[in-house]
């Protein structure tokens, strides 16, 4: 799990590429679940919140740019 501060810290570059690392583990996790392979339940839940809270960072980043 990631906290804010540090994703605070990171370029907007970093920003993308960690959204799209953990956009593709949800996808593998979810083909996982699917299938009865699934270790570790918590980890959906903690991916899935990481990609929010990177969202959101992009997004006060982008409003912040904007207005």
């Amino acid at each position: 799990m990631t906290s804010a501060a540090d994703l605070r810290q990171k370029t907007d570059d970093e920003l993308r590429d960690q959204l799209s690392q953990l956009k593709r583990e949800r996808l593998n996790l979810r083909f996982q679940a699917a299938s009865g392979q699934l270790e570790s339940t918590s980890r959906v839940r903690e991916v899935r919140r990481d990609i929010a809270r990177i969202s959101t960072i992009m997004n006060e980043r982008s409003a912040a740019a904007g207005g």
